[in-house]
């Protein structure tokens, strides 16, 4: 994966630069791999468009993330994550279907700059997912959404989002479960979709995942 670093006083324009041009797309959707895309409206993210995945950080949500973030370098576009945290691997988005190579990282953002970063991210990718740092303020995630829209992009929001968004995927991870050597062998975890398009209110999406080590 690419990675970047956001120093301060690195022009906006710079941070878009980092990843390819985004290229005008003549679909609407970006679809998202099975299982989770059997449960998306359309099979699909649409573009434009704002996605949340919430729920209790760690495995579950990570994975659900990554898979949204595969549908677009699946489509030979670029995927951008916001990474405060420097914790994303490369093998676990690769275990996701992420195309590493048109997946760019960007880490340390200051959090007066959240905003304005994901926004000039938004301008260089097909899909910019993003944790949400606390008490974002409700006009900076409009202002993102309407951005999002403008460009044809899709933002995931990941985290607590102060607004509405088009698709909210609440993630409730379950625990592993142990082969008879006692390793760590698979765990289920269950995606609620809400939002327009959903198949019905509450549209439950369960996931198997492997254990990777």
């Amino acid at each position: 994966m690419a990675r970047a670093e956001i120093p301060d006083g690195l022009p906006l324009s710079a941070i878009a630069a980092r990843v390819q041009p985004f290229v005008a797309a003549r679909e609407r959707l970006l679809p998202v791999a099975l299982p989770l895309g059997d449960h998306l409206p359309n099979g699909g993210v649409q573009r434009g468009s704002t996605v949340v995945v919430d729920g209790r950080r760690g495995v579950g949500v990570t994975t659900t993330t990554l898979m949204l973030a595969a549908a677009a370098t699946t489509t030979g576009e670029w995927a951008a994550i916001v990474d405060p945290d420097g914790t994303l691997g490369a093998r676990a988005a690769a275990e996701a279907g992420v195309e590493l190579e048109r997946c760019a990282v960007v880490r340390r953002v200051p959090r007066d700059r959240w905003s304005a970063v994901v926004a000039a991210l938004l301008d260089g990718a097909a899909l910019v997912a993003a944790t949400v740092p606390d008490r974002l303020r409700p006009s900076d995630a409009r202002r993102l959404i309407a951005k999002a829209r403008e460009r044809s992009s899709v933002l995931v929001a990941v985290g607590p989002w102060p607004v509405e968004a088009a698709l909210r995927l609440h993630v409730e991870p379950s625990a592993w479960e142990h082969a008879s050597s006692g390793l760590l062998t698979r765990r289920d975890i269950v995606v609620h979709v809400e939002g327009r398009g959903a198949k019905r209110r509450g549209e439950r999406a369960p996931l198997r995942l492997a254990h990777a080590g």
